[in-house]
């Protein structure tokens, strides 16, 4: 999940083709360069656009060196994991660390992604994942338990234990030509903590989505919303109808609260300058500014009309994030439109079918000056613990085929530049990538790339109470600001 507890869009190599997905980069309309330095302490706000999002070049098409044994993905050549499909570590085990569980959807599909490792190394990876994730971590490592390997959904938490010295660097260990083949460079700035190179990214999703149940959609004759103020008049027809049109829900345990974040930075990059998203972000534009209070406000006129969402604003502090979506396919439809990143695909109704049963439309710009943005997160993969057989799993984690479980089962898009179209198990992805192409600028989930305790805390916390009513939007945004490290 995002974040999240999830927590976090072939968006394939298409999109690493077509833009290769941005954070915070200068302000402009367009996706910026993608070699230029990050911005703030955040780590690599920059993401890769245009510029980094060409065809992968020679070198990194050029088949890559394999071990004697015969594995289905590519091994970087005199690397930790050549020798442990040799059999050199067999029997070994490496726990890896995250935000899903081990039997909820995520959880699944990382056990499948794990397969080919195990299957040719011998290696066991034991997942230990919960959704307390962003709280325990710490505790864990503070008291010398640290796990081998940990997922993060947040680069703002991240970049904290980069700082603190407990991540031990990729390039300690990992080729910058293999680095360099596997990665665009945009991707590796997001991993990059004041100069230190420390993860590696994994996959990524696309949010600025709004999913409809197909079918019924067109039967009620409803037409595609291309402007905020067209979804808004899409919004009074459902009511008027007498159907409820939006499916809302924030409800993620320790991580309440995510999908308020997530409007609120769909809605920052559609009411202001990508400066001042920047600004945002790296904390110098407070938020109890006008353009911040601007945004949510904004998205406040639909979550807080109990004509507008299933159950009123009473019921989306408590509805599951996971669960929000499943009255789309009731039938006929109990809400009809749905704002997630493409990963929500896994808390539909087993058998739905993309194209038939469900589709998706960009979520409109409000102000035609600020373009087409999009809204991206993804997972970088760190190591806590240097050995031999956790450097292999690292080394796995560089190759599209660690991200297989979400390449067949949708949800996420494979962040190698190394990945094919052939690797994916539906269209869905692919044209959730194109949809990103046509983007004008790209931007990562803004509070991921916040400190710790302002993007996984207080913003998490002081959206939930604002949007159940307990917390007027001053005090939730004064709030926000006090959490704020300086």
């Amino acid at each position: 999940m995002k974040k999240k507890s999830l927590l976090w869009s072939v968006m394939s190599i298409a999109v690493l083709a077509s833009m290769l997905l941005a954070s915070c980069a200068p302000a402009t309309t367009e996706a910026p360069p993608a070699t230029e330095a990050p911005a703030t302490e955040a780590p690599a706000t920059e993401a890769p656009t245009e510029a980094a999002t060409e065809s992968p070049t020679e070198a990194a098409t050029e088949a890559p060196t394999q071990p004697a044994a015969d594995v289905p993905f590519a091994v970087m050549p005199g690397g930790a994991l050549e020798q442990a499909i040799n059999g050199e570590f067999t029997g070994t085990t490496v726990t890896v660390d995250g935000a899903f569980e081990g039997n909820d959807p995520d959880g699944v599909k990382f056990a499948d992604s794990m397969k080919a490792f195990e299957e040719a190394t011998g290696i066991t990876v034991n997942y230990v994942g919960n959704k307390e994730f962003e709280g325990s971590i710490a505790i864990r490592v503070d008291a010398g338990d640290a796990p081998d390997i940990v997922d993060f959904p947040q680069p703002g938490l991240f970049a904290s234990f980069v700082r603190s010295g407990d991540i031990v660097p990729v390039t300690d260990f990992i080729s910058e030509e293999w680095l360099s083949q596997q990665y665009n460079q945009g991707w590796r700035e997001f991993n990059t903590v004041d100069g230190i190179e420390a993860g590696v990214m994994h996959r990524y999703s696309g949010k600025s989505l709004v999913w409809y149940p197909k079918a019924a959609w067109d039967a009620a004759g409803y037409e595609i919303p291309e402007t905020w103020e067209d979804l808004v008049a899409l919004t009074q027809q459902i009511a008027d109808d007498g159907d409820t049109a939006w499916c809302i829900g924030i409800e993620s345990g320790a991580a309440t609260g995510w999908v308020a974040t997530d409007w609120t930075e769909d809605l920052m990059l559609r009411t202001t300058s990508l400066e001042n998203y920047d600004a945002w972000v790296a904390g110098e534009l407070p938020f109890d500014s006008p353009e911040v209070k601007n945004a949510i406000e904004t998205w406040s006129e639909i979550w807080f009309n109990d004509a507008f969402v299933r159950g009123g604003r009473s019921s989306i502090v408590s509805t599951a994030f996971g669960d929000a979506p499943a009255s789309m396919f009731e039938d006929p439809p109990q809400c009809w439109l749905h704002r997630q990143a493409n990963f929500i695909t896994s808390f539909f109704p087993e058998g739905a079918e993309f194209g038939v049963d469900y589709d998706f439309f960009y979520l409109p710009p409000v102000d035609e000056e600020f373009g087409r943005p999009f809204l991206v997160a993804g997972d970088l993969i760190a190591m806590f613990n240097d050995r031999p057989e956790v450097r292999a799993l690292m080394e796995y984690f560089t190759t599209p085929e660690s991200v297989t479980g979400w390449l067949q089962g949708g949800g996420a898009i494979a962040a190698q530049q190394t990945a094919t179209r052939e690797l994916y198990g539906s269209d869905l992805d692919w044209s959730v990538s194109q949809l990103v192409a046509d983007a004008t600028s790209f931007r990562f989930d803004g509070s991921d790339l916040m400190p710790g305790e302002v993007g996984a805390g207080a913003f998490w916390e002081q959206i939930s109470s604002y949007v159940a009513g307990s917390t007027e939007l001053d005090a939730a945004m004064q709030a926000i600001d006090a959490a704020w490290p300086r």
